[in-house]
């Protein structure tokens, strides 16, 4: 029995609460001037009293009420200024009409989640213009006649005429300064060295760093053969640099080179090869000869000119 009775009582005061919150919804239509000319404007309001962070759907209203005419819409929100706990949600319509007339604007219905509420009709007139009767009428006065001076059209237009004297001056600046403009010396480019002159001066650049005389043979013999190498791949196409000394001398056999250079570059790589692997201290004399043996290859390996062909035929007299 207790347990029907607390029933009843919950299933009764969520029916207070839910009539209690129902009659905290209020709706209305107003408008701000019920009287308007023709063609002037006003604000036709749709305003909901509902309690904070509830929600209501408001009617939609598109282009027109009938003959009245809807111009703008905006929506606010604001809250209750006597009840901080109820917020006021509006839709303003700005509306005007062309034809003199009383019009009703029709009942609307709000819908919140469990109830519908309508607001009351109101009643709009659009006033006719009056006119005076008694003044008289005239016609449309012609167009006047204006002097147009070429004062007048300067001042209209004194910003292209600005920028056109403007456009002017610099093209004639510009024509002046490249009339007159300092002549350039031309620099006639060097003549690019032969091959065997520029490894020439690579092996003359190594001998003045005197590595071998501060007792940096493997130094020596590193740089010594790297720009050896350098001048066979590019003299004579062979990867020197990825190949051992045997590996070398066998891919240049079958080059067009003279039996002394493959002499002298045999004794440069093997003596390289001591020193760099075996750890050989040559004598003096040995590390100036192999500078020697060096530019005597690379001047032993540049390309002989050939000789120019003569026509041996002599012009026969006329």
């Amino acid at each position: 029995m207790k347990r029907h009775l607390s029933y009843w009582l919950i299933m009764l005061c969520f029916g207070f609460t839910l009539k209690s919150q129902a009659q905290d919804v209020k709706v209305e239509t107003k408008v701000d001037k019920v009287s308007v000319p023709i063609g002037d404007q006003t604000t036709l309001r749709l305003v909901a009293h509902i309690p904070a962070k509830s929600d209501i759907q408001f009617p939609t209203l598109v282009d027109s009420i009938g003959k009245i005419k809807i111009v703008k819409f905006k929506a606010d929100t604001t809250e209750d200024t006597s009840d901080p706990n109820t917020q006021v949600i509006s839709h303003n319509y700005t509306i005007t009409g062309f034809d003199a007339g009383t019009y009703t604007v029709p009942q609307y219905t709000f819908h919140t989640k469990t109830e519908a509420y309508t607001t009351d009709s109101l009643v709009i007139q659009f006033k006719p213009v009056a006119v005076d009767t008694t003044k008289a009428f005239y016609d449309i006065k012609q167009p006047l006649t204006v002097n147009y001076t070429f004062w007048d059209w300067l001042m209209d237009h004194w910003m292209w005429v600005l920028g056109g004297l403007i456009v002017v001056l610099l093209a004639v600046v510009a024509t002046y300064y490249w009339v007159n403009r300092p002549k350039k010396e031309e620099v006639k480019p060097e003549p690019a060295l032969p091959l065997h002159v520029i490894f020439i001066n690579r092996l003359n650049e190594l001998r003045a760093k005197n590595l071998w005389q501060q007792e940096q043979y493997k130094q020596y013999y590193i740089e010594l053969t790297d720009i050896l190498r350098d001048y066979i791949e590019i003299r004579y196409t062979v990867q020197a640099h990825e190949q051992t000394t045997d590996e070398i001398l066998t891919s240049l056999h079958r080059k067009d080179m003279p039996q002394e250079a493959r002499a002298k570059l045999k004794e440069i790589l093997v003596l390289a090869d001591l020193v760099k692997f075996a750890k050989e201290k040559p004598l003096p004399a040995e590390n100036e000869q192999s500078m020697d043996k060096a530019i005597n290859f690379v001047e032993l390996g540049k390309p002989i000119p050939k000789p120019e062909v003569k026509n041996d035929k002599e012009e026969l007299p006329k």
